[in-house]
C-alpha cells in the first residue's frame, strides 16, 4: 500500500467500523477531493459589441449579461 502507516491504521479502523471496504473508502475520498477542487477555467474571449456608437457602462453591462444569459440557455 502507498499510505503512511498512521493512515493505513485509520483506514483499517474505519473500514472495520463501517463495513465498507478500504478500496471503497479510498474511492469516496478521492471523489470528494475532486468534487471540491476548483476546476480550471477555460479561457474565452469576451464578446465584442459594435453598435457603431459607444455604449454607456450600464448599456455594456446589460448587453454583456444578456449574452451570458443566452449562452446559459443554450446549455
Amino acid at each position: 500500500m502507498y499510505l503512511p502507516e498512521d493512515l493505513e491504521v485509520r483506514l483499517d479502523a474505519q473500514s472495520s467500523a463501517t463495513g465498507i471496504s478500504k478500496a471503497e473508502l479510498i474511492r469516496r475520498g478521492i471523489a470528494l477531493l475532486l468534487d471540491d477542487a476548483e476546476r480550471p477555467k477555460r479561457s474565452r474571449k469576451l464578446p465584442a459589441f459594435d453598435s457603431g456608437r459607444p455604449l454607456s457602462p450600464e448599456a455594456m453591462d446589460d448587453a454583456f449579461y444578456e449574452h451570458i444569459k443566452d449562452r446559459a440557455a443554450r446549455r
